[in-house]
């Protein structure tokens, strides 16, 4: 218990210490080990990253609450360092079912998790406002009677459903801020002019997901503009596997393994993962 204490505290102090941080997304004990070894301070889980890894779709409910949690629990065991998990919209529409969610989230030893507006329904894809807030809440509820801080994440989806409306986002956020959530999150963002105007309105510690779109925006940028917490989302994933599409691609193509010449060699990666071991 002194440990998961100790790696949340620690998750806490880096959400304070006032310049920003990134915050890697690992998809296996692989990666989480390689990015521990390359500097990583804190991981955070991507439901996005983990699908791809296990071959299965990313709709809500392809891959369920047990597994993920389970999964979490493998970066855990993985590393020394504080991990947060993407638990999407809590695998449950009614505040009741996200409680329970982000208590399970606490007994296996994570230092936070994220928790998000999106529903099941393509037609209907976010929560009303109130009830999205309500379900922050009673997540928040849970947090308050831990031994420990718990980072819990609150996310406004607008943005990756078509609904390009500030206004509603920020309202969102601020919800949610009100109930006590810890950081506030809306993915997909448009501009820096956006993102600053969010920081602005808020006092909580706000993360950006450098993994959609903003392709030409600096870590040094985004604090600037007031971002507490950059994450990768599924992109360092994406990175590794459009790697391999790509290499595949062209040896299908042409028959040439020219692209072999620039993968990792078995002793950088070995030495990483010797490295980055818990």
């Amino acid at each position: 218990m002194s440990d998961i204490v100790e790696k949340a505290t620690a998750f806490e102090a880096l959400h304070g210490r006032g310049t920003a941080f990134f915050l890697p997304n690992p998809w296996d004990v692989g990666s989480a080990k390689m990015l521990k070894a390359l500097g990583a301070e804190a991981l955070a889980t991507t439901s996005a990253g983990y699908s791809f890894s296990r071959g299965k779709g990313l709709a809500i409910g392809d891959v369920m609450r047990d597994e993920v949690l389970a999964h979490a629990a493998e970066i855990i065991s993985a590393t020394s360092l504080p991990v947060s998990a993407d638990l999407e919209n809590g695998y449950g529409d009614s505040p009741e079912e996200v409680a329970k969610t982000v208590a399970m989230a606490a007994d296996i030893g994570l230092a936070g998790c994220t928790i998000e507006d999106t529903t099941s329904d393509p037609d209907n894809p976010l929560y009303d406002k109130e009830f999205a807030i309500e379900r922050i809440a009673a997540a928040v509820e849970v947090v308050k009677g831990l031994d420990r801080p718990f980072m819990l994440t609150a996310r406004a989806e607008n943005y990756l459903h078509g609904r390009a409306d500030l206004d509603d986002t920020l309202a969102r956020l601020q919800g949610y801020e009100r109930v006590g959530a810890n950081v506030l999150y809306a993915p997909g963002l448009p501009d820096l002019d956006a993102i600053r105007h969010v920081c602005n309105a808020v006092s909580k510690p706000v993360n950006v997901v450098a993994g959609i779109g903003l392709p030409d925006v600096t870590m040094e940028e985004l604090q600037d503009a007031g971002v507490t917490r950059v994450s990768a989302g599924s992109a360092l994933s994406r990175v590794a596997y459009g790697a391999m599409v790509d290499s595949m691609a062209e040896i299908m193509k042409s028959g040439s393994f020219e692209s072999f010449k620039s993968a990792a060699s078995f002793g950088k990666l070995a030495k990483l993962n010797q490295i980055g071991g818990a």
